[in-house]
């Protein structure tokens, strides 16, 4: 595996002292409302260097860390089904040679190709989502891969109470409906996310992080597709990121920015920080 061309800042380590591999799946193909976030992962890596490596909030540095990126994969847009295979199968790889992986949507539903290799190297996996959305619908427009059904997916895969979500505020009746009965559910912010770590610490069980950027306030974060009033703010998603990574996190996304869509660039600045700061809680002495 080759280290890509333009990396995200402080993440050129060589691959085989990696332990956390960075890798893009510019995606978007079953985006349902304003398409543009196949461009986020190489807008991040590119705006990556107006930040510092250096976190004051978590007094760590991303030039300590043992970060590869191999850049973003090639996927055919005329198949959800195939691009989730390729997406799989680098998760996979990176799994396999004992390392964790960090995949930047694309829409959300490219999480199921990464997810499906993470369940089937860790069987008893929790999956934590943040997001504005549900994305419990079984179809949309008849359609059951689709970045609005990507979570019914994987609760097909996981079954039921092994999906813990946050910050929901926005679904079909029928998909609240289908939460209370099926996952964990926490609308509007993240309330319960305290108590739901240190149970996961105490057991061990391994954990899978899914961001979507539009659980953040439209007012902090407009670059997305389908922007909902009534998000939560920059501090409160580092709290909850830096909570969730006192579990055993073995892999984790970022996805649904849409550059194109903030001229401003606001919102690919969130961006590049929120990852900088997941990469840094990820880090090994954090678990």
């Amino acid at each position: 595996m080759r280290q890509n061309v333009e990396t995200f800042i402080g993440c050129d380590s060589d691959y085989e002292a990696a332990d956390l591999v960075l890798f893009g799946a510019p995606f978007d193909s079953t985006t349902s409302f304003r398409p543009g976030a196949r461009f986020g992962p190489s807008a991040i890596r590119h705006e990556s260097f107006g930040l510092e490596t250096y976190s004051p909030y978590q007094d760590r540095d991303l030039s300590e860390l043992a970060v590869f990126d191999s850049g973003d994969l090639e996927l055919c847009f005329g198949s959800p089904e195939s691009a989730l295979a390729d997406i799989g199968q680098r998760a996979a790889e990176i799994l396999r040679d004992g390392k964790r992986p960090v995949l930047i949507g694309g829409e959300h539903l490219v999480t199921l190709g990464a997810l499906r290799a993470v369940y089937e190297r860790y069987p008893k996996l929790h999956v934590i989502q943040f997001d504005a959305h549900a994305d419990l619908r079984d179809d949309y427009l008849g359609a059951g891969l689709s970045h609005a059904c990507v979570m019914r997916r994987v609760c097909d895969l996981l079954g039921d109470g092994r999906i813990h979500q946050f910050c929901i505020r926005s679904g079909e009746r029928d998909e609240f409906a289908f939460a209370k009965e099926h996952t964990d559910f926490h609308p509007f912010d993240f309330t319960g996310l305290e108590a739901l770590a240190e149970e996961l610490k105490r057991s061990g069980s391994p954990v899978y992080l899914t961001i979507d950027l539009d659980c953040l306030d439209p007012s902090a974060f407009p670059g997305t597709g389908t922007p909902e009033a009534g998000g939560v703010s920059f501090p409160q998603l580092l709290s909850a990121i830096l909570c969730v990574c006192r579990t055993n996190v073995v892999a984790a996304d970022l996805n649904e920015l849409a550059p194109m869509l903030d001229p401003s660039g606001v919102s690919t600045a969130a961006a590049c920080k929120v990852l900088r700061e997941l990469l840094l809680a990820m880090k090994k002495e954090a678990v």
